[in-house]
């Protein structure tokens, strides 16, 4: 079996990325960018004719998408001597979908928003209106998530799941937000656990070693 994984790790291709080191798996990393031309060659538009990353090849079953991509290695494989990241029953699996669809549709533009004009962007090239107004959007939906958390300390089930990957994921792009993470105590708390997990930091590291 060769598992690969396609996308930098300094892209949406860390979510694979960190479930793939919370199960231990062994893959192959191809660390395409998503710049410079590089997922328009005729060679990766065969794998993916989006020409995004990530891509997932788990044998010839190719995976597009990065939350698609999580949810499915989850599913797919089991950590050897420790719970699993996917549902273990239909209540878990409604909850994994549910939050992983929510960030995306009610989270992930805003906060990409906020990450770029805050931090990521040359300073000549940030408009602080446009993260502010980012910021002000993501209250509502942070807030429910908020809310979520007041009797539970993970998202799906009792224990670490892909749900936490999917969100935590797209959140950490706004934990620079004294703002959010003030009026959401219970919240960076939680992602400051999800944050602190050692897959998390491998796949940082690789971020930083690009």
């Amino acid at each position: 079996m060769t598992l690969k994984i396609y996308g930098t790790a300094a892209s949406r291709a860390a979510r694979p990325l960190w479930v793939a080191h919370e199960l231990g798996l062994a893959y192959e990393h191809i660390p395409i960018p998503y710049l410079g031309g590089a997922t328009r060659t005729a060679e990766f538009l065969a794998i993916n004719p989006n020409g995004h990353i990530p891509v997932l090849d788990d044998d010839g079953v190719l995976v597009w998408e990065s939350m698609a991509c999580a949810l499915y290695l989850a599913g797919r494989f089991k950590p050897v001597g420790a719970p699993s990241l996917a549902a273990e029953n239909h209540a878990e699996q409604a909850e994994i979908l549910r939050w992983s669809f929510w960030v995306v549709t009610e989270c992930e533009k805003d906060a990409l928003i906020f990450l770029m004009h805050s931090r990521l962007m040359p300073l000549e090239r940030r408009k602080p209106p446009l993260a502010d107004e980012a910021q002000r959007r993501l209250s509502g939906p942070l807030g429910v998530l908020e809310q979520h958390l007041q009797s539970r300390s993970h998202l799906a089930a009792e224990r670490f799941t892909v749900a936490d990957i999917c969100v935590a994921s797209v959140i950490a792009w706004v934990q620079g937000s004294t703002e959010l993470m003030t009026q959401c105590p219970r919240l960076h708390e939680w992602l400051r656990r999800c944050l602190a997990r050692p897959a998390f930091r491998a796949v940082q590291l690789m971020t930083k070693n690009a």
